[in-house]
């Protein structure tokens, strides 16, 4: 019986490794799955034979197998594993007596069974090199950043108290950085959960794909304000973790978001006003039905002297309105009396879309102050009754950062819809798309731009709010600086005031070859700052076995592919950074003392295929509108397919690692250490904890006391890093995905606690919750 399981199982997937391998040399790939599939037949027919030379050649084979694995990728063991997991456990299989016994010699006086050493020196062989492999990482780069304070008293951009945290990266400079140290890297493994509130806001099975917890909670006093993916608002007690207040503003469900979700509310204090006073301090919430609503900090009342009975309607003066295509997910911004909001406006669902201008209404009164809409970016005066903003202009979605003192706030933007097609951009959309722009917080003018991809074609928008930190230059003196990270994983440093490099950016030769009546940029920026992965190869390939191995390695083939910005085509095209990017709108976290800065890069291949409008079906039959699926771009001549790019077991077809924690040393420009970040744990139906490095959307924290929070992986953990090697402290298990940016404050009594909402992320799959966790040190 065992003799026919094997003959069976060598048959088989040699026919199978055959007929890729045939495929994948037509294709200009490796040869090795051929010769593999040649091999596995031979060997099959030999144990029909019951010829002992099965073993002899399968042998040979294993040692082959292993000389090809290292000569393709060293001693990686994740990759190793790919090529030699199945050419072992096919070995062992020969190694089974019941298959010798029936390959040893016939005409023998006492039939024994054919010797297992052909098989068992190369199978212990390749153990051997497997045990060495996973001794050592490749993809590792350790290092260690600076220990000591390179400023004595550095600008944290605000004046908020330690122990606070009033906007959404604490301060308008958006560090997300303590100046807290009670918790270090030497006691951080006893933090235990010092309460846990429930916000009873739960995904639905009516929401949404992409129904996202992803709030960053604001400390004011002895108050926590937050929001929730369904626009909740609440206010909890900062001590005890008990509800003070809840404020649902009824947005209901539409099946035409493309998000439903909050990142943040955002704080006010009328500093003209007295003292507990009806509104004297506010919580602005953002919502999904495009409002902006003013309540009383205190008790969660509407303040009905802001606006319209309290409630600021961001569809005014809007191009279009269908319902659900735009809304605000991150939490505006205020500044010299102004509360300035930009808006989320659907990718790829129709050229007939809301505009993507930025507005300043007083922050009082909801007045309207100024306008600045990048399809017409030289007029900033209040949009007149009856006229419209541009349609379908860049947007913003993200958050912004703010220097008082400059009277600048910066704007990270976004690409015209659709994301893919290029045609018919006007000069302004081409000059502001996929930028950060520097606006006059008084005027709306723009003081400068800066952009990072020209004629962008990849849905590469700026995701990530700009960090400002002063960093000391080479003669001593401070640089008011901007920090810029990318979905293509540059780190762009600016000088704040001009927006011109302080570490230099390149033009660099891009692929051409656009589809006709489109055009692609000759060159593209490339700051010397940069995280962004090496150029893909077919040996780059993955899977958990040969077999899905080959078969990414041939789809990598018949997708288009020249490296970094492939344009769009219709045979499909490799976008690698994917859409998610190395870094999305969790951004980076820096230390303004050290000047060191912390960050998640992850690496993950999409893909994207054009469709010509005559081949999509009717709408509500097969669309998707997000990161995944087809994205109907209704009015365009083209909708795209886009989405990772998998192999048929459902796994990236890249290998890993997938997703990083990594320190820059800003002083140096380098990048000190990049280590795997996360485990598969959640990702297989076993709960299996490899540390292999994996994918992950939000965004780090870090304190004064040298240690980094993060959660955002796939895997539900809060994770705490030596901030100056980058090595895992501390890890806590979540009742749900983590997907938001951890935050930190203190009570009156000195005690340090860590904040991380787990409420799962639709798009990457994690486990939906409504969880607000907190961390502190015990007995303190």
């Amino acid at each position: 019986m065992t003799r026919i399981i094997s003959i069976i199982v060598f048959g088989v997937l040699g026919l199978v490794l055959l007929a890729g391998g045939i495929q994948l040399l037509m294709l200009g790939g490796s040869p090795f799955y051929l010769v593999a599939g040649v091999v596995l037949g031979l060997t099959a027919l030999l144990i029909v034979m019951r010829r002992a030379l099965a073993l002899w050649l399968y042998g040979i084979f294993i040692i082959f197998s292993l000389g090809w694995a290292i000569f393709e990728v060293g001693f990686d063991w994740w990759q190793l594993a790919a090529r030699g997991g199945l050419v072992i456990a096919l070995g062992l299989l020969l190694l089974l007596p019941g298959v010798r016994r029936q390959l040893g010699d016939p005409y023998a006086d006492e039939p024994r069974p054919a010797s297992a050493i052909p098989v068992a020196i190369p199978v212990v062989i390749a153990l051997i090199v497997a045990g060495f492999s996973m001794a050592t990482d490749p993809a590792d780069v350790s290092g260690s950043l600076p220990t000591e304070a390179a400023v004595a008293q550095p600008n944290y951009g605000g004046n908020v108290p330690d122990d606070e945290w009033h906007q959404y990266g604490r301060t308008p400079f958006g560090q997300r950085y303590s100046p807290l140290d009670q918790i270090t890297p030497q006691n951080v493994s006893s933090l235990k959960v010092a309460w846990e509130y429930r916000t009873g806001d739960v995904k639905g099975p009516d929401d949404v794909g992409e129904t996202t917890y992803q709030v960053t909670p604001l400390k004011v006093g002895d108050t926590l304000y937050l929001c929730t993916p369904h626009n909740w608002a609440i206010a909890i007690d900062a001590a005890t973790g008990k509800e003070k207040w809840k404020y649902d503003p009824n947005v209901g469900l539409n099946p035409d978001r493309q998000h439903q979700t909050c990142r943040g509310v955002t704080y006010y204090a009328d500093p003209a006003a007295p003292a507990g006073s009806p509104c004297a301090a506010r919580v602005y919430l953002p919502t999904s039905d495009a409002r902006l609503i003013a309540l009383d900090a205190a008790s969660g009342l509407v303040c009905t002297s802001f606006a319209d009975q309290g409630v600021l309607h961001l569809e005014t003066g809007m191009p279009y309105n269908p319902a659900g295509y735009y809304y605000s997910t991150s939490p505006p911004v205020v500044a010299r009396g102004k509360i300035i909001i930009g808006g989320a406006v659907n990718d790829n669902y129709s050229t007939k879309e809301q505009s993507g201008v930025i507005r300043a209404f007083d922050v009082e009164t909801g007045a309207l102050v100024w306008n600045w809409d990048s399809g017409n970016p030289g007029e900033t005066v209040p949009l007149p009754p009856g006229r419209t903003y541009t349609a379908n202009s860049p947007n913003s979605w993200s958050v912004f950062s703010v220097d008082e003192q400059l009277g600048l706030v910066y704007v990270p933007l976004g690409n015209q819809v659709p994301d893919q097609l290029g045609m018919n951009r006007s000069d302004n959309i081409e000059k502001y798309s996929s930028s950060i722009v520097a606006l006059d917080v008084d005027t709306g003018r723009d003081r400068w731009v800066r952009q990072t991809v020209h004629h962008d074609l990849w849905d590469m928008d700026v995701p990530a709010q700009p960090v400002l930190v002063d960093l000391t230059g080479k003669d001593g003196a401070a640089v008011p600086a901007l920090v810029g990270p990318t979905k293509q994983g540059d780190i762009y440093v600016l000088d704040r005031r001009t927006g011109e490099p302080v570490v230099p950016v390149r033009e660099m030769p891009a692929p051409g070859g656009a589809i006709e009546g489109d055009f692609t940029a000759p060159k593209q920026p490339i700051s010397d700052l940069t995280l962004r992965p090496p150029r893909l190869r077919e040996r780059d390939m993955w899977g958990i076995t040969l077999i899905d191995q080959m078969v990414c390695r041939i789809k990598f083939h018949q997708l288009r592919y020249e490296g970094q910005y492939t344009p769009p085509s219709l045979e499909g095209t490799i976008v690698y950074p994917g859409n998610f990017g190395v870094f999305n709108w969790g951004s980076v976290a820096v230390d303004p003392a050290r000047q060191v800065m912390f960050g998640m890069p992850t690496y993950l291949a999409f893909t994207s295929r054009l469709v010509p409008r005559d081949q999509i079906a009717p709408k509500g039959e097969d669309e998707k509108a997000s990161e995944q699926g087809l994205n109907r771009n209704e009015g365009a001549p083209y909708g795209v397919y886009m989405g990772p790019f998998l192999s048929p077991l459902g796994i990236p077809c890249q290998a890993p690692p997938w997703g990083y924690v990594a320190g820059v040393d800003f002083k140096t420009g380098k990048t000190a250490y990049m280590h795997r970040n996360g485990t598969v744990y959640d990702m297989t139906p076993l709960p299996l904890p490899f540390r292999v490095g994996v994918p992950g959307i939000g965004g780090p924290m870090i304190t004064k006391g040298g240690v980094a929070f993060l959660a955002a992986t796939v895997d539900d953990y809060l994770r705490a890093y030596d901030l100056t090697t980058g090595e895992q402290l501390w890890e806590a298990r979540l009742p749900a995905g983590g997907q938001a940016t951890p935050m930190s404050y203190a009570l009156p009594d000195g005690r340090q606690y860590v904040v991380i909402v787990a409420g799962g992320h639709g798009s990457v799959g994690t486990k939906p919750g409504d969880y607000v966790i907190a961390y502190t040190l015990p007995g303190q």
